[in-house]
């Protein structure tokens, strides 16, 4: 089984890398817009899982740049994401908004709470 896994990862990597989408071009002043409107995401994910890479995709269209963590890789995130949203689950996106902090599952949750952000 493990072996399936390292190989489908190694495929959906190779296509995601083949198939990169476009970014969308901005003027400087309206992507400082941008960016001050994801300020405080911070997106949990794992390199090679299909909703984490669907998730990154549509980051890389829209040209939004947040933290990424791989809790796969980075103990912090680990401990992060455990504590936090209580479950190793991703992916997953952080929402820090002043002293409340909101955690968010299923990619196209987070796909369309992002586009909505950065309307």
């Amino acid at each position: 089984m493990k072996i399936i896994r390292v190989v489908l990862g190694a495929l959906i990597l190779f296509l995601d890398w083949v198939f990169t989408p476009k970014s969308v071009k901005r003027s400087a002043a309206f992507q400082k817009q941008i960016e001050q409107k994801v300020k405080g995401l911070t997106l949990y994910q794992y390199k090679s899982c299909p909703f984490c890479v669907k998730v990154r995709r549509e980051l890389k269209r829209q040209s939004i740049r947040i933290p990424l963590k791989d809790p796969k890789r980075d103990e912090v995130a680990k401990t992060e994401l455990l504590d936090g949203a209580g479950r190793l689950k991703v992916p997953c996106l952080k929402i820090v908004e002043g002293s409340n902090v909101r955690w968010m599952f299923e990619s196209s949750d987070i796909i369309e709470y992002i586009r909505m952000r950065t309307l």
